[in-house]
């Protein structure tokens, strides 16, 4: 389909519209750590005050002391308000303790911690003791990292990525495809404000992360002691990280569009850094070099822009590494399955995605507000593209087995359904690009043609005629009626001074300069008209536009990915949900007074038989504690369960010590579901001692 008086400005913030409506749809962002488990359970109903109220996440979290929160039916905070570590292996599991012997009613947990992956998480239930009641306990309704907040720091997430994009894109092409952009005003434009938006994008991240992480309300940014306790986070350290390394960026910006662009300018070019460059490229710079300069200077320039190069190219890389690094550190790839692969898997891919689609950018502009493109360039660029690609594709799939896991999960879960939407989009974006190889095949069949004529053309201006429109040779000459549109005659740069000669009086520099800026916005018209007029490099134009609003929604699905819970961790939540029933969920937990009547007698154990199922698997633990409810240790202390009904028993328990008051039994045989009774030695002392017995029934 051709398209006729289409503004290319237009179409890329009408899909910066589209996008903006996708992202509303994404946030506020999806929960990374889930929490697989708690003890007591959602909704369960215990005979007896616990000891703890335990939390098991699905991967590593962050919590501190006001973390987990249990309020009473008045919505009176009633834990102890010190955060205990129960992590224990690959089991990620924090609690919080209770004091002895609370009241019956229902009982609100509140909970809220950050990802492994820097995401916040949170959420809440309810328990009760002895019976449900009503209760009054107020919990946040809004999720944390959502909201405005929320929706500000995704934005600023999006921004942060677009702006690495560009920066380091947008440099790699200038270095590897195309030196003499680095003279070219719309790609310097590009660059700069890459690197303005990541930074700026940045410190937005790092304002906003407190609010984004505990409140929720926007006035936090200005929280400072919240912002000291952001630094010292693993995400507000790669942040912070980030920032150093874009203060080193701007030193390279500074060098690749200073001393870098000036050993690439042809002789003549103004000193004002503007547009003078006529995109010509290497072959026809050193020819004016030759003309200009003897062997050995000309020899010295190349040398010296050798050397330049290269370090550009160095320096360059640690950069664009250390940034993505940032990232990588942070997010997906740092928690999970094989870390340290994936870590710097991640930063591969996210340099491929910069080379492509910054390069892309940096393509377009080229194409639509600069001096024409050589084709070796264009090339250029496409082997670069073509080596990203390959790059992505092998990231790529090892990034989606490690988040995915699974085949169903691709269609099951939000993140297997917007990956799918992502892999659309490459390939979408790989057949375009295709289209464009075959534009730039055809620019080079054209070029070589026009190289024909070029000795003709030459020979034409050594007899003072303008044979050329100053291109690198793959523009058609100007058509005789173009020539007449600038109102000029061929060669009308002299055009001034012949004015003011003709009027016998001195010339007036202001006029000379106003004929002279004239004649120069004239030129520049002509040779853009002639540029537009060639049909190989409007379909270019095209293509590569095309290919620049589909990588702009790949930015935008990319991004939804990063705020959107893994599907492997999806699948984890479900089945650890579909297997355990409510009342499978729930340990068999009892509190047995005893007072063995001898000094210091007193005292009361606390059981847990957990999962309190019939066959093996269940582990006990027995906590011992004087009447102030600190732990102590007995001289004798044993178990057994008989089963009267089935004339089971008594089965012994073999329990180990494990610290001071507690003991541990692992593989309790429970042949059959039934009603059980519980027997409890204690001794205290060589002569105090008491047997008690309680009911528990097994499922």
């Amino acid at each position: 389909m051709v398209l006729t008086g289409f503004r290319p400005r237009r179409l890329l913030v009408v899909v910066a519209v589209l996008f903006g409506v996708l992202a509303a749809g994404v946030a506020p962002a999806a929960a990374h750590a889930a929490l697989t488990g708690s003890d007591p359970a959602q909704g369960s109903v215990v005979a007896h005050a616990p000891e703890q109220v335990a939390l098991t996440f699905s991967e590593g979290v962050a919590m501190g002391n006001d973390s987990l929160r249990v309020l009473d039916p008045q919505g009176k905070r009633v834990d102890r308000g010190k955060l205990r570590n129960l992590c224990s292996g690959s089991v990620v599991k924090y609690g919080a303790g209770l004091p002895p012997g609370l009241p019956n009613g229902t009982y609100t947990v509140a909970w809220q911690a950050i990802s492994a992956d820097s995401h916040p998480v949170s959420g809440a239930f309810t328990f009760s003791i002895g019976a449900p009641s009503k209760t009054a306990a107020a919990v946040p309704q809004q999720q944390v990292g959502g909201g405005l907040v929320g929706a500000l720091y995704e934005i600023a997430r999006y921004l942060a990525y677009a702006g690495f994009v560009l920066l380091v894109g947008g440099a790699a092409f200038v270095v590897a495809c195309r030196p003499a952009a680095a003279r070219v005003r719309s790609v310097q434009r590009l660059v700069v404000r890459g690197w303005a938006l990541l930074t700026g994008a940045t410190l937005a991240m790092l304002l906003l992360r407190t609010p984004y992480t505990g409140s929720g309300k926007l006035a936090d940014v200005f929280d400072f002691g919240g912002l000291q306790q952001v630094v010292m986070s693993k995400p507000g350290a790669a942040l912070l990280s980030r920032l150093l390394l874009l203060a080193a960026a701007a030193l390279f910006v500074a060098v690749l569009f200073g001393a870098y662009a000036r050993l690439h300018a042809p002789v003549g070019t103004d000193a004002d850094g503007t547009d003078g460059t006529d995109g010509t490229g290497e072959a026809e710079d050193a020819e004016d070099a030759e003309d200009a300069e003897d062997a050995e200077d000309a020899e010295d320039t190349a040398k010296r822009r050798k050397d330049l190069t290269f370090g550009l190219a160095a320096g360059g890389t640690v950069l664009a590494a250390g940034l993505a690094t940032t990232w990588a550190i942070a997010e997906h790839a740092s928690t999970g399955l094989q870390p340290a692969v994936a870590v710097p898997v991640d930063v591969l891919h996210l340099l491929a995605v910069a080379a492509w689609l910054g390069g892309l950018a940096a393509l377009l502009v080229s194409l639509y507000w600069g001096p024409p493109v050589e084709r070796t360039a264009v090339r250029r660029f496409s082997r670069v593209a073509f080596g990203s690609v390959l790059v992505l594709v092998a990231t790529g799939t090892y990034q989606s087995w490690r988040q995915v896991g699974s085949w169903h999960a691709l269609t099951d879960t939000s993140y297997g359904q917007l990956l799918l939407v992502k892999v659309g989009l490459v390939a979408v974006m790989v057949a375009v690009a295709g289209l464009s190889r075959r534009w730039t095949g055809r620019l080079t069949a054209a070029a070589q043609g026009a190289n024909r004529t070029d000795r003709t053309e030459r020979t034409d201006r050594t007899d003072g005629t303008d044979g050329t429109d100053g291109t690198d040779g793959t523009e058609p000459t100007a058509a005789p009626a173009a020539a007449q549109d600038t109102s000029a005659p061929s060669g009308t740069e002299d055009a001034p001074a012949a004015d003011t000669a003709g009027s016998g009086g001195p010339a007036d520099p202001a006029r000379v300069a106003q004929l002279a800026r004239q004649q120069a916005a004239l030129t520049t018209a002509r040779k853009k008209r002639i540029r537009d007029a060639d049909p190989v490099r409007r379909g270019l134009r095209r293509s590569v536009l095309t290919e620049a609003a589909v990588a702009v929604l790949l930015l935008a699905v990319t991004t939804a990915l990063t705020t959107t819970e893994p599907a492997r961790t999806a699948e984890a939540v479900k089945a650890a949900s579909a297997d355990r029933s409510p009342d499978a969920n729930q340990p068999r937990v009892l509190n047995v007074p005893f007072d063995t009547g001898g000094a210091d007698g007193k005292g009361t154990a606390r059981l847990d038989l957990d999962p309190g199922r019939s066959g093996g698997g269940n582990e006990l633990r027995l906590r011992i504690a004087d009447p102030s409810g600190k732990a102590r240790d007995v001289p004798q202390v044993e178990v057994s369960f008989t089963l009267g009904a089935k004339k089971l028993g008594p089965l012994p328990v073999a329990l180990r010590h494990s610290g001071t008051g507690h003991w541990t039994a692992s593989g309790v045989q429970l042949p059959v579901p039934g009603r059980w009774q519980l027997s409890l030695l204690v001794r205290t002392s060589d002569f105090d001692q008491v047997t008690e017995t309680r009911n528990v029934t097994i499922d």
